[in-house]
């Protein structure tokens, strides 16, 4: 699926939505399991989740998998598996501009949180964007 013109609000507007409930990260008694339902939920060890990690899939012929990117501003061509991540969070959208953080998976064994957050930042044109996979909210510390 192609997405060539200005008017990709829908995607635009996800991850507007998914920005703001980061900015305004509470707990509620229960909700909607979509991307951008009303309110960041909670896990079992975490009072109030702060992100709403997503996978991006870009619209040419590699779409089928997640976009990648490296996990520090250190790395430049991901030679190690733990060198990039697929996961994300949405930091700043400007129109059909979004910025990203890169989420690292988290490889403390006494870690409650799945992801950390990394130095590493991107931004992306939302038309090159096909779709985009939201993951169970979390708290990522060091925001």
């Amino acid at each position: 699926m192609s997405n060539n013109n200005n008017d990709n609000c829908g995607i635009a507007e996800i991850l507007q939505v998914i920005l703001i409930l980061q900015q305004n990260a509470s707990c509620p008694e229960s909700c909607l399991d979509s991307c951008d339902r009303p309110v960041l939920g909670c896990g079992t060890t975490c009072c109030v989740c702060n992100t709403r990690p997503i996978m991006l899939y870009s619209c040419c012929a590699s779409g089928q998998n997640p976009i990648s990117m490296p996990i520090s501003k250190d790395i430049t061509v991901c030679n190690a598996p733990t060198d990039c991540s697929n996961v994300f969070r949405i930091e700043k959208l400007d129109g059909n501009a979004a910025t990203f953080r890169v989420l690292a998976p988290n490889t403390e064994d006494t870690g409650l949180y799945p992801y950390v957050s990394t130095n590493s930042f991107f931004t992306i044109n939302l038309n090159c964007v096909c779709s985009l996979r939201c993951l169970n909210d979390t708290c990522v510390e060091c925001l």
